[in-house]
């Protein structure tokens, strides 16, 4: 397996070890009820939920898919005296729009062809608690007036009742769509959409956020040797390094299923460059001649500057070498510096070539 040691992990509490990528005695996972990350970006995220977890402001969350919206929505039930109560998720935009209404606010006995009992909604079974309501810009017009009514009035008619229910919910809502420019389009009521807009919660992408990838990544491994019963240790510091410097279109959902197969098909020992699927080893190369780095945070707690400066000194002595398969020649060429630098420099950090 391949080495990548630091020497400077007790320099910073925020600093990942690198023991991560070659001990098997690896840290906990540092996150926020449930929701993996300690980026500058998310733990904003966690100060904003826990100011409102406990108010019963409608939030509204945006995101691109597979940011972990769902996980957010959770996160805020789960902070908020509410939480003894049910959360009810519901998936606005994957219920055909003729059968979402009767979802949300249930049915009567023959309201329909095939209402041959009557049918309770998630508003209703939610009561007391929280709802979550995923991609609610997927919702239709005129099921997005029958939601603003229980905003404004906090009571509902179910189909083909006449006698309206009282609730006493709090509305969580996600979307990945720019609901503001929905409005301008005339897809989404401007009236509703100010009525979820009070408490916005903004999720960053996986790209944007590319220092919790390493985290992410341990995370994802240990549940897995859990739960599918594997035994892979570790993953090689290039191979970590390609998965940070991909886009991942597919955010955290995508990196923890590309995860999955990894671990599956690896079964036991280490995850090196070359369990990763061609076509990420095949982008990280095309831009190799654009050097990707994370950008260390400077927290309020401090950062160790040495710290800081020996990493992205070693991480681009390392993408010289690998651009140019070891050959310290033209490693040191492409950084600029003499050859006998440069090999003290691979010493120091004991850095080795992947077998």
């Amino acid at each position: 397996m391949q080495k990548h040691v630091a020497d400077h992990a007790e320099c910073s509490e925020n600093a990942f070890p690198d023991d991560f990528i070659e001990n098997e005695t690896l840290p906990e996972p540092i996150g926020f009820q449930g929701v993996i990350g300690r980026s500058r970006s998310m733990r904003q995220v966690f100060r904003l939920i826990e100011r409102v977890a406990d108010s019963d402001s409608t939030v509204l969350i945006n995101g691109e898919t597979g940011t972990g919206k769902g996980l957010i929505a959770k996160a805020i039930h789960s902070q908020s005296y509410r939480k003894s109560k049910p959360f009810v998720a519901i998936n606005c935009g994957a219920i055909p729009e003729n059968l979402l209404e009767s979802e949300l606010f249930g049915h009567v006995k023959g309201a329909f062809t095939g209402a041959t009992s009557a049918k309770t909604g998630k508003f209703e079974v939610a009561d007391g608690g929280t709802i979550f309501l995923d991609e609610i810009g997927d919702m239709s017009p005129d099921l997005q007036v029958k939601v603003l009514k229980v905003l404004e009035e906090r009571e509902f008619e179910p189909v083909g009742g006449c006698k309206p229910i009282k609730v006493d919910v709090r509305i969580v809502a996600a979307t990945h769509r720019d609901l503001e420019e929905q409005v301008q389009k005339g897809n989404f009521r401007e009236d509703l959409f100010y009525r979820l807009y009070v408490i916005p919660i903004q999720l960053p992408a996986l790209r944007e956020r590319a220092d919790d990838i390493p985290l992410l990544t341990h995370y994802f491994m240990s549940k897995l040797n859990k739960d599918k019963r594997t035994q892979v240790e570790a993953i090689a510091p290039n191979a970590l390094q390609m998965l940070m410097q991909h886009a991942w279109p597919g955010n955290v959902r995508e990196l923890a299923n590309l995860l999955e197969r990894m671990v599956v098909l690896k079964g036991n020992g280490d995850i090196g460059i070359n369990d990763l699927p061609p076509k990420l080893r095949n982008n990280s190369a095309g831009a190799a001649g654009s050097v990707c780095l994370s950008t260390p945070e400077l927290s309020a707690e401090g950062i160790c500057l040495n710290t800081a400066v020996s990493e992205f000194e070693k991480n681009l002595i390392y993408q010289s070498l690998e651009q140019t398969d070891w050959v310290k020649n033209k490693a040191a060429k492409l950084l600029h510096v003499k050859r006998t630098t440069l090999v003290e420099k691979i010493k120091r950090y004991d850095l080795q070539k992947c077998a």
